[in-house]
């Protein structure tokens, strides 16, 4: 019997699990355990990581999996690694499902950097009002910078202090719009944003807003991540994973 596990935590994870759902091919969505509530899903869900590679092999077989669908977030470069390995030794077939990059086009003035550090370091300079499109994990190096006031948008409230001086919070889930983008950036005067290269459309209309307002956008590249199968729809993973996915289970 077919049973995908589903590396998630983002909108085509969410995509695929309903998709097998309708088919009735069993799956488990796996969360890492960043969001307090995660939207609900009409497949088996579990929360938290698995132990490392060791651990996820063991999961693998204990479940019986037949395929492992890595759908993270583009920057959960290490879990990738993980499920490279761990699929090969459990033997299990396993396939990214990935949203590609952003373009720039016309209009966009954006700065292109390798990694936090060097977004970091280019924020460098007098104070300016500086959007944090980061999520919260990695808000707290940006503390090296203390001359700016800053604005962070987190699904959550946050459980800890935040670790900046200056800094004004929004709780809002997306996908968001550019309207409602273009009316943050100038409530709250936004000089600069930073953010990474997700790509994807929930998170896009910030990078409109910047356009339209001249803003400009500390661009976070993505990291290098393991050579595999990748597709960037969920058609393309329903036809990978065969005729399971096609007439139910």
């Amino acid at each position: 019997m077919t049973h995908v596990l589903i590396l998630g935590g983002t909108t085509e994870a969410s995509a695929l699990a309903t998709a097998l759902a309708e088919r009735g091919v069993p799956a488990t969505l796996s969360y890492a355990g960043r969001v307090a509530s995660p939207k609900p899903q009409p497949v088996a869900v579990r929360v938290g990581g698995f132990g490392g590679v060791a651990g996820l092999v063991e999961w693998l077989r204990e479940a019986q999996a037949t395929h492992l669908v890595d759908a993270t977030h583009p920057f959960a470069a290490q879990m990738s690694a993980n499920a490279v390995s761990a699929a090969t030794l459990a033997g299990v077939p396993h396939i990214a499902l990935s949203r590609p990059g952003w373009v720039e086009e016309d209009g966009d003035r954006w700065i292109r950097v390798a990694d936090i550090p060097a977004a970091v370091a280019a924020l460098a300079g007098p104070p300016r009002d500086v959007m944090l499109a980061l999520g919260r994990m990695h808000v707290a190096a940006f503390a090296a910078q203390p001359q700016h006031g800053y604005l962070l948008r987190f699904v959550d409230i946050p459980s800890a202090p935040v670790a900046l001086p200056d800094y004004r919070l929004v709780v809002d889930r997306g996908p968001f719009t550019v309207t409602g983008d273009v009316a943050l950036l100038r409530e709250n005067a936004i000089d600069l944003i930073v953010c990474k290269d997700a790509g994807g459309t929930g998170a896009q209309a910030k990078l409109i807003a910047a356009r339209s307002l001249g803003v400009p956008v500390v661009m976070i590249d993505r990291p290098p991540l393991p050579q595999w199968l990748e597709v960037h729809d969920v058609a393309a993973v329903l036809a990978w994973i065969g005729h399971a996915a096609d007439r139910g289970v």
